[in-house]
């Protein structure tokens, strides 16, 4: 574990030697992680993208490396689908998930490599870091941060960056 490394437990996360507050899954922290469960998965996991709304947040606050995304930006949820857990585009017709929400809490997302890129059917999907809905709000088994302290972990990830997450 190094100081680049997000580690998060149940009380909070730690970054650069500064601690966060956070939501995690409604399922607690799970090392049997499955579809639908609610729980964020414990373990080591890379952040493998950032993807935010150009019409919401300016370019010079999120990644140089982050990618905007629009109305037909979709995220597969399907076990059933060949394209599970995977970034795809409207019209999908499987099982889905709309990533230009009415809410804020995607405005800007860091996309990890929970059951990706070979995703596994039913071992879960979508694990983002991503804006809350207010503190420690519960989530469908994601990490969430305010928006702001988001945007300032973002902006200091390394190539090398880890999200941990211990039970």
């Amino acid at each position: 574990m190094t100081p680049n490394d997000l580690v998060v437990t149940p009380w909070g996360t730690r970054f650069l030697g500064r601690r966060f507050a956070c939501s995690i899954g409604r399922g607690g922290i799970s090392s049997a992680k499955r579809e639908g469960d609610g729980a964020t998965p414990a373990g080591s996991h890379r952040i493998v993208g950032c993807l935010y709304r150009a019409d919401r947040l300016a370019r010079a606050e999120v990644p140089d490396w982050a990618l905007p995304i629009g109305p037909g930006d979709l995220w597969s949820d399907d076990c059933r689908d060949a394209d599970y857990n995977h970034l795809v585009a409207a019209p999908h017709g499987w099982s889905h998930e709309r990533l230009m929400r009415a809410d804020p809490q995607y405005d800007m997302l860091l996309v990890t490599d929970w059951n990706w890129p070979a995703a596994e059917p039913g071992k879960g999907s979508a694990i983002f870091l991503h804006i809350w809905r207010r503190p420690r709000r519960p989530t469908a088994g994601c990490v969430a941060f305010s928006r702001s302290d988001l945007l300032w972990i973002a902006q200091r990830l390394s190539p090398s960056s880890r999200l941990i997450v211990r039970g």
